[in-house]
C-alpha cells in the first residue's frame, strides 16, 4: 500500500509539473526580447502593480468543429481619433515588465517630426489627459503622409506637427506649434487598456479604413464604404449596411448608444433609422440584456459623442473617463453568462491626426465600389485629388473573448472592415462590396478548440483622476 501510494503521489507531481510547463509555454509564446524596469517618467511604460502575466484557465474543448461557429455573440464598438503610437506605442515596455514577448511594432525611441519653423519635435509622455481637437480630415491626413507632396505614394510621415499646430491655432489652444501631436500615453495612464491588450489580443497593423476624418470612417465601419464621401455627407446615402445583411437572414442585433439621445452615423443611410427604430437602445439596455441572458447575436455600441466618453480629442475631454466607460462595458460582458460564447472588438475610427510611425499601405487596398471622392473641397487650399485606395493611419484595437489567444499580437495588415468580415463569416452573409473581403476574418486571433479564457482575468481599475489642462507637457 505504501509503495502504491508513493507511485500515485509521484505520478500526480509529474503531471502537475508537465501541465505547468505547458501553460507557461502558452503564456510566453511569441518572439522578441524582454527588458525590465521601474516606473518613472523615463521608463513610463512599466505597469502599476502586477509583475507577471495572467495564466489563462482553459475551458473544455468546444467540439469537433473548433471554428468561428463557437461564437454566438459579436459585440463591436469604435471609440474616437487616437493613433496606435499615441496609445500603444509603449506597449512593449509594459509587456517586458510582466515577462511577455516584446513583439509589438511600437513607437521608436527616436521618433520625431518637424515643426513649421524646422524645429525637430521628439515624442514625449503626455501628462495631461486632455488634448485639443486635432486635424484628421482628408487634406491633413495626406499632408501627414507626405508634407510636401500630398498625392505622392512615397511616405515621409512628416506633417503631423505642422498640421496639429494649425489646428490648435484655430481653436485658441496654447500648443500653437503642434508639439502634442508627438505625445503618447503609457500603462500608468491607461492601465486597463494595456492589461487587456497584453492578456488578450491586439494588432500592430490595424489601420483606419480611409485617410480622412470620423464621419467617412464610421460609414466604413458599418457599410465598408463611405459611398464616395471624404467628409460627412450633406445628404443621406444609399448603401447596404451590415445590419441590412443580418436582416435578410433574421439574425438578431441591437444598436446601443451611450449618449442621452441617439447620435449615430447610421442616420446618414437613407431611411435606415426610421425603419429600424426597434433596434436602437440606450446603453442601460445592454447591461440589462447581459443580466437577463438576452444579448443579441450582434451588438453595435455607439460611444458617448456628446460627453467626451468617446475619447475624442477636445479641451476638457478626458481619455481616462472614456477608458473607464469602456472598461465598464467590457467587464460587464466578462461577468455575464454571455461571456462563454462572445467576442468583443474595440477599435478606433481613425488616428485623429496624432503621430504614428508606420505608413499606411499604398497597394492592395481596393476602392470599395469604384466611386471616387465626391465632396472634395475646391477652395484654397483644395483637397488633394486622391482615391479610396489607401488606408488611414494605424489605430488601437482590442480583441476580447474566452477564445482569444493569450497575449497575441497580430502583424497582418487589415482595416476596421475586418469586423464586418468576421460577422459575415460567422453568420454566412455575403460581402457588402469589394473592400470587406480584403480584411482579415479575425480567425487568427482565436483558439476555438481550447477556449483559453473560459475564466476571464481580473483587470485593473481604470483611474479617472489624471490632470486635464491646456498646455505642455
Amino acid at each position: 500500500m505504501k509503495s502504491a501510494t508513493f507511485r500515485n503521489v509521484l505520478l500526480a507531481c509529474c503531471l502537475a509539473a508537465l501541465i505547468g510547463s505547458l501553460v507557461g509555454c502558452l503564456a510566453l509564446s511569441g518572439s522578441g526580447s524582454s527588458s525590465t524596469g521601474t516606473a518613472s517618467p523615463q521608463n513610463p511604460g512599466v505597469p502599476v502593480g502586477g509583475a507577471t502575466p495572467v495564466t489563462p484557465t482553459p475551458g473544455p474543448n468546444n467540439g469537433p468543429t473548433g471554428d468561428i461557429s463557437a461564437i454566438n455573440h459579436i459585440i463591436f464598438m469604435s471609440q474616437e481619433n487616437r493613433s496606435f503610437d499615441m496609445y500603444f506605442g509603449h506597449l512593449n515596455d509594459y509587456r517586458a515588465s510582466i515577462g511577455l514577448p516584446t513583439d509589438v511594432d511600437g513607437l521608436p525611441a527616436n521618433a520625431s517630426n518637424p515643426a513649421f519653423d524646422g524645429t525637430i519635435i521628439h515624442s514625449f509622455h503626455l501628462q495631461t489627459m486632455c488634448v485639443e481637437n486635432t486635424s484628421a480630415d482628408w487634406a491633413t491626413s495626406h499632408i501627414d503622409f507626405n508634407r510636401f507632396n500630398e498625392t505622392s505614394d512615397t511616405p515621409t510621415m512628416d506633417g503631423f506637427v505642422v498640421q496639429g499646430g494649425a489646428a490648435a491655432i484655430g481653436q485658441g489652444s496654447k500648443d500653437t506649434t503642434g508639439v502634442r501631436m508627438m505625445g503618447y500615453y503609457t500603462a500608468a495612464d491607461l492601465p486597463y487598456y494595456y492589461f487587456m491588450a497584453s492578456q488578450f489580443a491586439t494588432s500592430d497593423r490595424w489601420f483606419a479604413s480611409a485617410p480622412t476624418e470620423t464621419e467617412a470612417n464610421r460609414l466604413y465601419l458599418v457599410a465598408a464604404t463611405s459611398v464616395g464621401h471624404v467628409h460627412r455627407p450633406t445628404q443621406q446615402v444609399s448603401a447596404k449596411t451590415i445590419f441590412d445583411l443580418l436582416d435578410t437572414k433574421n439574425f438578431s442585433y441591437k444598436i446601443y448608444y451611450l449618449d442621452s439621445h441617439l447620435d449615430t452615423e447610421l442616420d446618414d443611410f437613407s431611411g435606415f433609422v426610421a425603419a429600424h427604430q426597434n433596434k436602437f437602445f440606450p446603453i442601460s439596455q445592454y447591461f440589462t440584456d447581459l443580466q437577463n441572458g438576452t444579448l443579441p447575436q450582434v451588438s453595435y455600441i455607439e460611444p458617448g459623442f456628446t460627453d467626451g466618453q468617446d475619447e475624442h480629442p477636445g479641451l476638457g475631454n478626458d481619455i481616462q473617463d472614456g477608458a473607464a466607460s469602456t472598461a465598464k462595458i467590457i467587464n460587464a460582458l466578462m461577468a455575464s453568462s454571455a461571456w462563454k460564447d462572445s467576442a468583443f472588438l474595440l477599435v478606433y475610427d481613425e488616428g485623429g491626426g496624432f503621430y504614428d510611425h508606420v505608413p499606411p499601405p499604398t497597394t492592395g487596398v481596393p476602392n470599395p465600389d469604384g466611386i471616387p471622392p465626391q465632396d472634395l473641397v475646391t477652395t484654397n487650399p483644395p483637397d488633394p485629388k486622391a482615391d479610396f485606395t489607401r488606408y488611414g493611419f494605424r489605430v488601437p484595437v482590442l480583441v476580447v473573448s474566452p477564445f482569444t489567444k493569450p497575449h497575441y499580437v497580430s502583424h497582418t495588415v487589415t482595416d476596421s472592415t475586418a469586423a464586418l468580415k468576421m460577422i459575415e463569416a460567422r453568420f454566412g452573409l455575403p460581402n457588402l462590396n469589394r473592400r470587406d473581403p480584403t480584411g482579415v476574418d479575425m480567425s487568427e486571433f482565436f483558439d476555438f478548440k481550447n477556449k483559453p479564457w473560459a475564466t476571464p482575468p481580473t483587470p485593473p481599475a481604470q483611474p479617472t483622476s489624471g490632470p486635464c489642462y491646456d498646455g505642455l507637457p
